[in-house]
């Protein structure tokens, strides 16, 4: 009874996961604490999920990330290598991209790759942005620190009293499945659509500009006084005044006679500024004015304006800047700008401030497509010395000289006395949220195995595939961590197959490894649908992406990775 309830509950947390609506952070909470107050899992148990030390290696990879990602490095050998006819320019950067990723960090690759692919002439944007995203993928799937995912399952591993997952275990099975799936990627790539990202396009379209005419009645008050606030779907957004750029306008901003006054927002809403006395219209051609201060960006994943609007965190304070489009994919958001509730991936179209670069929180709620970089870069000391660094840490750890966690921690310990990694940094950039949702599935994958509700989705498996034995239960679980991976997290997906996984192995009797090991290739098979996946949602809005370009180049892509997945995994680690 006990086992049904508790496969009863992880239904509905599917259901929520899916639904979007609530973040995966306060679910997997929510539910870690209530199986703990059910009496399904003791203090003790609930509070060393959270300080499981493959948990910890991973807190520290993303960490060090922090200062990989700014070298100068990965935009040099990216610029380098979009040249050249489409097909062989996604293969080599797809090889590139999956290179990185097998020892970085693949939201940061990607991260890091992605404004200059961007900014690119050589090729459309939007054939090579899908192939960056799935290139990261591959690679990390490749080695132990590729991806956050693979250290995920490895904290199962380790909490389940099993031996560790070693640095290049994945990589027996993972480097064939990369090089099948960049070659597929690269034929296919063709089916993508070759659009360029056109900022005076969707500069043209969200902005209207005024003039405040010699005698006008609005010149000598202020913006408050004009009741130029509030309007229907439009929002005063710069004066130009003299030559120079006043951004963002106050409610306190007196306007002159001459200053040009630039909207953004519904621009068919023109009907609305009739109301005011002696303002010249022009149409829309702001965007030399623009062009100078314009930045895009995309919103991440762990960005605090998800599910919120401009108006609720005041966007305009919190980053010295005024929005003047968004995207979503090829979609662009009309209505009031402000009252449109942001989601990951989305591009924004922002007019800086002076200040802007300053804020701190940009690097936490965006990644740069275009403008000047949010974070300086590293010098070309920096950036040997520290690439230098994490190769020995790796390499030490490999070969059984020093521990991953050792390592990194020594590592990071040299980063911050350095100055190339700063306290404030880390405390701005620390994955809580991760920790969270990681140490809460821990719990949750316990109490899923010790309830026995684990072992009824493994009898439901092997029922299904009845007749193939092994082969049956393990193909299973692998299409139900596939399936789980394209509908919510990836990370998500880990902590509810391990447990299935682990305890179809002990029901057949077998070595737990090779189902261990294909729940961290499905947990990060998910090539049809963007919108589990960070990195796609990365690229979405950038490349002006539907749907459907997902599907229609991730589907040969998904079944390659999934046929040389299903067959090399038992080949280099049999079940018996």
């Amino acid at each position: 009874m006990t086992a049904t309830l508790v496969l009863l509950s992880i239904g509905v947390l599917l259901v929520l996961l899916i639904s979007g609506r609530v973040a995966p952070a306060p679910l997997f909470v929510s539910w870690a604490v209530g199986f703990h107050l059910l009496g399904l899992v003791d203090q003790r148990a609930l509070l060393g999920s959270y300080t499981n030390s493959a948990l910890a290696t991973l807190v520290l990879l993303l960490l060090v990330s922090l200062a990989l990602e700014r070298s100068p490095l990965l935009d040099r050998l990216s610029a380098t290598l979009l040249k050249g006819r489409p097909g062989f320019a996604v293969l080599r950067l797809s090889g590139l991209t999956a290179m990185l990723s097998a020892f970085l960090n693949n939201t940061a690759v990607v991260g890091a790759l992605l404004g200059v692919v961007a900014r690119q002439k050589f090729i459309s944007p939007s054939r090579l942005l899908i192939p960056l995203s799935y290139a990261s993928v591959l690679g990390g799937v490749t080695t132990l620190v590729g991806t956050s995912t693979n250290l995920v399952v490895n904290s199962f591993v380790v909490e389940a009293g099993l031996p560790p997952i070693q640095m290049f275990d994945l990589a027996w099975a993972g480097v064939p499945i990369a090089l099948g799936c960049i070659v597929v990627l690269a034929l296919s790539s063709r089916l993508l659509p070759a659009h360029d990202v056109d900022v005076r396009e969707a500069i043209q379209r969200y902005v209207l500009e005024a003039r405040v005419m010699e005698g006008s009645p609005l010149a000598g008050k202020t913006i408050e006084e004009n009741r130029m606030r509030g309007l229907e779907g439009l929002f005063l957004l710069q004066i130009e005044r003299q030559g120079h750029l006043i951004s963002p306008v106050g409610p306190d901003e007196m306007l002159e006679e001459g200053d040009l006054l630039i909207f953004t927002g519904e621009v068919d809403k023109v009907s609305s500024l009739r109301q005011f006395a002696g303002l010249q219209f022009f149409g829309n051609g702001a965007e030399s004015l623009l062009r100078s201060n314009l930045v895009e960006v995309v919103v991440v994943g762990e960005s605090e304006l998800i599910n919120k609007t401009l108006r609720q965190v005041d966007f305009r304070t919190m980053f010295d800047a005024g929005v003047v489009g968004i995207r979503r994919g090829e979609q662009q958001i009309g209505g009031q700008l402000g009252r449109v509730q942001i989601r990951a991936g989305d591009c924004l179209l922002l007019a800086v401030g002076n200040d802007f670069a300053q804020h701190r929180n940009l690097d936490r709620n965006f990644v740069l497509v275009s403008g000047a970089p949010i974070r300086p870069r590293l010098t070309a000391l920096q950036s040997r010395v520290t690439l230098s660094g994490f190769a020995a840490v790796v390499l030490f750890a490999t070969l059984g000289w020093l521990p991953l966690f050792s390592g990194l921690l020594l590592f990071a310990g040299g980063l911050l006395l350095s100055g190339v990694l700063t306290f404030g940094e880390v405390r701005r950039r620390f994955p809580f949220e991760l920790v969270l949702i990681i140490g809460s599935a821990l719990t949750v994958a316990r109490v899923l195995e010790s309830s026995g509700a684990a072992q009824l989705v493994a009898d439901a498996i092997q029922f299904v595939f009845s007749g193939y034995g092994v082969w049956g239960a393990f193909v299973g679980v692998y299409l139900l961590t596939l399936l789980l991976s394209e509908i919510v997290t990836n990370n998500a997906a880990a902590a509810l197959a391990f447990p299935i996984g682990l305890a179809a192995a002990r029901a057949f009797g077998v070595d737990p490894t090779p189902f261990i090991l294909i729940v961290c290739y499905g947990a990060s098979a998910c090539f049809m649908i963007p919108f589990g996946y960070q990195t796609h949602l990365m690229v979405f809005s950038p490349g002006r992406y539907k749907v459907l370009d997902f599907v229609r180049v991730g589907a040969p892509v998904s079944l390659t990775y999934s046929l040389i997945a299903l067959v090399t995994v038992p080949f280099f680690f049999p079940f018996n």
